[in-house]
């Protein structure tokens, strides 16, 4: 008898991959098309409202400057231009973000044609790292009572205690007179923190602010309260909420391209911008916590389609997830170096559940994905508070360690299982009798019949018709049998 065949390609019946690839691909680069241009996206369609008068429009600025942050201060400063705005009020409140998106909003701040006001509020608020920067390049800056500012050193260039506080010459690499004590060890980390102090001292001079601070600021990590700094020249004004600012600068007079303007705002009316959702999706994105985790949920889908070809769904979420998350580290200061560290890691640990041996690619592809989260963003290219937090990396160390624990115990498992599909799942099973003649006969078995033989010195006694028999194993396709009681049957067979 030709036995039936009992197996089912896994996954019949779904999609086809063809198909499913291809509408795949059309949706991943729809979406990696609109990160991409959403950055550069200009508010140039938007539908300035008709008002009868000039208005203010206030801007509010919260959390981690990033790529999101800089282009929607860009939007706000053309929308004010576009709406002849007597001034754009920046409301702050930020621990810091990335340089170049910093960069870029200090740059559109100085080209503006309408005058910016920076205004560190509510109490509480601070302006910390790249916040200061932004607060010294304003045309007024102002502080709420209750606030603070400063602490704007580079990560990884921080000074140890006893830097002195003016500026002194910093050798140059080819330079063999030794530094002092104080100064960063390496010749690179001395031209990143001078060359943060010079620019912020630019835009104290350019401002009239208080250039002593804003070095201090930068080599010392000094920071100071909103009512030292009103004091002190860092920032024109101390004032308690908008109103109030309002009514403070008006009169004031302020340098635009070269030429003095006078502020008119106590009776101007207010409009506060909203962020788009292009914005927020960019914002949302770019955090290098959300960024860090697609990544991860990109790989952990991969590998389950590779694992099950066929199941589609986990290729079709972590291609996106992964795709979504290169298109945001393309606008972050990515370090290739941690990423194929990450890569490698995960590369490991799939490796010790494949091949389970004494734990080596395991631990290895443990410390290669930790190191990799570590140093996934440039410090040097994003010299405030940006990067991904520990407990994140602790928590998606411990899952993904985890999960690969899960797959090495799960592929164990099934190492140990019996065959369950195919001609050889027979084995074990127990079989009915039908006709035997010396030492071959025809056996039921599974709604089948098949052709059998007793096992070598297995039955000195032939069986009867309708007597059970173990099958022992297969020789061909005839069933090598033998009675039953001489073994423990599988229950249920």
């Amino acid at each position: 008898m030709t036995p039936r065949d009992v197996s089912r390609p896994f996954g019949a019946g779904a999609l086809h991959p063809l198909r499913c690839a291809v509408a795949v691909a059309m949706i991943l680069a729809a979406i990696a098309a609109g990160l991409a241009i959403a950055p550069r996206y200009q508010h140039a369609h938007a539908q300035v409202p008709a008002l009868d008068r000039a208005q203010l429009l206030v801007i509010e600025l919260q959390g981690v400057i990033g790529v999101a942050t800089a282009a929607f201060v860009n939007r706000g400063i053309e929308q004010a231009q576009a709406m002849n705005a007597r001034a754009v009020v920046i409301r702050m409140d930020t621990p810091g973000g990335l340089v170049n998106a910093t960069r870029d909003i200090i740059s559109d701040i100085l080209a503006s044609p309408v005058p910016v006001v920076v205004y560190v509020a509510p109490s509480g608020a601070r302006a910390a790292s790249a916040g200061t920067y932004i607060l010294y390049a304003a045309h007024v800056a102002a502080m709420a009572p209750g606030t603070h500012l400063g602490a704007a050193t580079p990560i990884g260039l921080g000074p140890p205690p006893g830097m002195p506080g003016g500026p002194e010459r910093q050798p140059e690499p080819s330079d063999e007179k030794p530094k002092s004590p104080g100064e960063p060890g390496s010749a690179a980390e001395r031209k990143a923190l001078n060359d943060a102090i010079a620019y912020l001292r630019s835009l104290a001079e350019l401002r009239s602010r208080n250039a002593e601070f804003a070095e201090r600021a930068v080599r010392e990590a000094a920071t100071m309260t909103a009512t030292e700094a009103a004091k002190n020249g860092v920032v024109d004004l101390l004032v308690p909420d908008i109103p109030s600012l309002l009514a403070a600068i008006d009169g004031r007079t302020v340098a635009i391209a070269g030429a003095t303007r006078r502020l008119e705002t106590k009776d101007a009316a207010i409009e506060t911008l909203s962020p788009n959702w292009r914005e927020r999706a960019i914002g949302i994105v770019t955090d290098p916590n959300v960024a860090y985790l697609l990544l991860l949920l990109g790989f952990y889908g991969i590998f389950f389609e590779l694992w099950n070809p066929g199941f589609v769904l986990p290729g079709v979420v972590g291609g996106i997830c992964l795709l979504i998350a290169l298109a945001a580290l393309s606008v972050m200061p990515v370090s290739y170096a941690g990423l194929a560290l990450i890569l490698l890691g995960v590369a490991l640990m799939a490796g010790e559940a494949f091949t389970p041996g004494v734990g080596v690619l395991g631990i290895g592809g443990l410390v290669a994905f930790v190191a990799g989260s570590i140093f996934l963003f440039e410090p040097e290219a994003m010299p405030f508070d940006f990067g991904v937090a520990w407990p994140v990396i602790a928590g998606a160390t411990a899952i993904t360690s985890a999960f690969f624990l899960f797959v090495i115990g799960f592929a164990l498992k099934a190492r140990q299982r019996p065959v369950v599909t195919g001609i050889e799942e027979l084995i074990g099973s127990r079989a009915r009798v039908i006709e035997w003649t010396d030492n071959r006969g025809l056996v039921h078995v599974r709604g089948e019949t098949w052709q059998a033989r007793a096992a070598e010195g297995s039955m000195p006694v032939p069986p009867a018709a309708g007597d059970s028999v173990r099958i022992r194993a297969l020789d061909g396709l005839v069933l090598i049998v033998e009675p039953a009681k001489h073994t423990l049957d599988q229950p249920g067979r």
